[in-house]
């Protein structure tokens, strides 16, 4: 048996127990069930997605688990970082009716975080460079595509203007 994990405090904790736990939470929100005929497999996360307002709001909740247990693991915490910005891509782009539970089935961000988790909980060394990379890009790309959205916006209204002044 491995030798437990200790975080702050005098109670132990069993790494593989809690890594267990975190995959069976993954699994069951991103690949519960094959589709049949199909080589796909999906979970809760997009089945509760088709629920309107709360379906997504309850699957994220229930992946951040995932980033309690991994904070438990005392991880560094720029994985946590990446498994929250997986959270939140999946949620942002799952409030897509449709468009969104698609994607859920696609990107598995529950999958991505157990996968982060287990890497980060095994490895000695822990490198992050390619986390600090990821993070890095997602704000980046975001920040870009919050500037493009203004950009058009005021195009829009000041075409908009320029029409109806004429």
């Amino acid at each position: 048996m491995a030798e437990p994990a200790q975080r702050n405090s005098s109670r132990p904790v069993n790494r593989e127990a809690v890594l267990a736990t975190a995959d069976l939470l993954a699994r069951m929100l991103d690949t519960t069930v094959k589709i049949p005929g199909t080589p796909f497999y999906i979970g809760l996360d997009p089945l509760l997605g088709l629920i309107p307002g709360i379906g997504d709001v309850l699957a994220n909740l229930m992946g951040t688990v995932i980033l309690g247990l991994a904070a438990r693991l005392d991880v560094p915490r720029i994985v946590i970082a990446r498994m929250s910005l997986n959270l939140l891509i999946n949620g942002t782009i799952g409030a897509i009716p449709v468009v969104g539970d698609l994607f859920s089935v696609w990107f598995r961000s529950h999958a991505r975080n157990a996968v982060l988790l287990s890497q980060a909980a095994t490895q000695q060394h822990r490198p992050t460079t390619h986390d600090w990379l990821y993070v890095a890009g997602i704000i980046g790309g975001t920040a870009l595509l919050l500037v493009v959205a203004i950009a058009t916006m005021l195009w829009v209204v000041w075409k908009m203007w320029v029409y109806f002044a004429l």
